[in-house]
């Protein structure tokens, strides 16, 4: 029997206990209301709360609370980003001089890169591809007179776009999966290069009829516009994995395999047709220099590849930024490199295939693909280049100079070798475990374009230019325009097809597959799935201690009832 004196302690504890949950249920219903105003989920929306130990003024939650305002650490970190920007400004204006000044070249160059990362931010918080908004950016920057790249600062965006490209197919390489490839080889070559070849020739077709395009221009045009876009992809595909669409099947890494073959395939055509098309040589002798050029490529490839499995050692300390140094310098090397000889089309492959050679034998040392820290390094050189590489893409556009009908027929030549590309794919899914709605996904997933279109068109532009051929650079002028309304056109709308046909056309279910796992570092191949009970439900964690606090509790309290 109990005590009187344990009998009001337990009707105190109950009292508490209804007083605190009354007070828990007021301030849920308060924080119900504030999450349904749109500006709440806005705010959210641009500030997550920020995760780890940290420090902030006493009066930071009362004045700037979260997510109205950004965090301490947050302001605080701009700040310094700031601070050394304007440091490194100074010492760039103390060495150069008038061109750092506010209207001089490279100063408006460092604005413009600045302003296409805000615009970018603007389309990433409206879901819709960062790029678009950063090339938007560059074509408003040039239309309104706030830019000009004239002399020597040609040659460094030359070289800014160079380096851009580096970033871009080493990370293609390093995205291929080898154990994937090795086992699906044939089907993952088939799909890519069957749609490839389709588009590739429809292109030509279309803007030598539409656009009076010589065969040789058109072709190399079909080349460039049929590579797809993984970057616009990627970030739907991780909305649709979180949920567990279409990774039983492996559909994330198909699609990016194909995505890394197509761009090695347009690599190859590009390197084949410049060097045919601006080569002072005899014909016979581009065409035995173009499989050269092909197997050179592939031979830096894999050598480099091979010095980068041994050097540096699998187990120094400093392995991490030495294969970062040793994968970046060989494919700056190679791009450079051979651009001042006769091959110059070996470059970009030899890129795709020493990043691809790398990552097979870090895999087989022990490195996983997703806990890679040199893809996660070329990821964050990308956030870095990707407002260089299309907001300077962007300034190759003058709208006054743009006729109505010529962009129109730009539009339908895009899509209707995007519509063919459609059926084609399908048709070459067949055979496969896919069903329909599968392959009608993977084929809508091909459609943007982006960022090879937009290093490999002021490529050719580049090259045109150099050999001061008029006719050439006006043709080559209508293969940078091409390039630029395609992603414009394909890269937004490929995002948004994909985000929204992927729960209609993909099958959830979690996965039994074991090539699939979750690593360290974010990767379309992590498929940590939520239940079908949790998609809806998110636990901050206050309210997960004050859970484990009740449970704990009651716990106590079913121990106390059995003794």
């Amino acid at each position: 029997m109990n005590s009187p004196k344990h009998s009001s302690e337990y009707i105190s504890a109950i009292n508490v206990e209804q007083t605190k949950d009354e007070v828990y249920k007021f301030n849920f219903s308060i924080n119900d209301r504030e999450k349904n105003s749109w500006w709440y989920i806005f705010c959210l929306k641009c500030r997550q709360k920020e995760v780890g130990p940290g420090w902030e003024p006493g009066c930071w939650p009362k004045t700037c609370p979260h997510p109205y305002c950004p965090s301490f650490r947050h302001v605080a970190r701009i700040l310094a980003l700031l601070v050394t920007v304007a440091m490194f400004w100074g010492v760039v204006l103390a060495v150069i001089g008038s061109d750092a000044k506010p209207g001089g070249q490279l100063f408006n160059i460092a604005m413009l890169v600045v302003f296409a990362y805000l615009g970018g931010w603007v389309f990433r918080m409206l879901t819709l591809p960062a790029l678009v908004g950063m090339l938007l950016v560059g074509i408003v920057y040039k239309n309104i007179g706030l830019i000009h790249i004239e002399g020597h600062y040609t040659e460094l965006v030359s070289i800014l776009r160079k380096i851009a490209l580096v970033v871009i197919f080493t990370r293609a390489g390093l995205d291929l999966d080898p154990v994937a490839l090795k086992k699906l080889y044939c089907r993952v070559l088939f799909l890519a290069l069957i749609p490839w070849c389709t588009e590739a020739a429809v292109i030509a077709v279309l803007v030598n009829y539409f656009l009076s395009l010589p065969w040789s221009f058109a072709i190399l045009c079909g080349s460039i516009i049929a590579a797809v876009a993984p970057a616009v992809v990627v970030p739907c595909l991780f909305r649709l994995r979180t949920k567990g669409y279409g990774v039983a099947k492996g559909i994330p890494t198909l699609i990016i395999a194909v995505a890394g073959i197509d761009d090695a395939a347009s690599v190859i055509a590009f390197g084949v047709g410049t060097s045919m098309l601006f080569g002072t040589n005899p014909v016979t002798y581009d065409l035995l220099l173009s499989p050269m050029s092909i197997a050179v490529g592939i031979l830096y490839g894999l050598v480099w590849g091979f010095i980068v499995k041994y050097v540096p050692e699998r187990t120094d300390p400093y392995v991490v930024p030495l294969r970062i140094l040793m994968l970046s310098g060989g494919g700056l090397l190679a791009v450079l490199g051979f651009e001042r000889t006769s091959l110059e089309g070996a470059g970009p492959l030899a890129v795709i295939i020493s990043s691809f050679t790398s990552i097979y034998f870090w895999t087989k040392q022990g490195w996983n693909i997703e806990d890679n820290p040199v893809a996660t390094a070329f990821e964050i050189f990308w956030m870095i280049c990707e407002p260089i590489l299309f907001g300077l893409t962007g300034t190759q556009i003058v709208l006054k100079e743009l006729d109505l009908k010529f962009v129109t027929a730009i539009v339908m030549c895009v899509a209707i070798a995007f519509v063919l590309r459609t059926f084609i794919t399908i048709i070459a899914a067949s055979g496969s475990s896919l069903n329909f709605k599968e392959k009608l996904f993977i084929a809508l997933s091909w459609m943007a374009k982006a960022s090879v279109q937009a290093a490999l068109g002021p490529a050719v532009l580049e090259v045109a230019t150099n050999n001061k051929n008029e006719e050439h650079i006006g043709y080559s002028r209508t293969i940078v325009m091409v390039c630029i309304i395609s992603i414009l056109l394909t890269a937004p709308t490929g995002a948004i097809i994909v985000s929204l046909s992927g729960p209609k056309l993909l099958t959830k279910a979690k996965p039994s597959n074991e090539q699939w796992h979750r690593g360290p570092r974010p990767s379309i191949r992590d498929i940590t799935l939520n239940s079908e009970d949790e998609d809806n439900i998110s636990v901050s964690n206050d309210q997960v201690q004050e859970s484990d606090v009740v449970k704990a509790d009651c716990t106590t309290e079913d121990q106390s009832d059995k003794i």
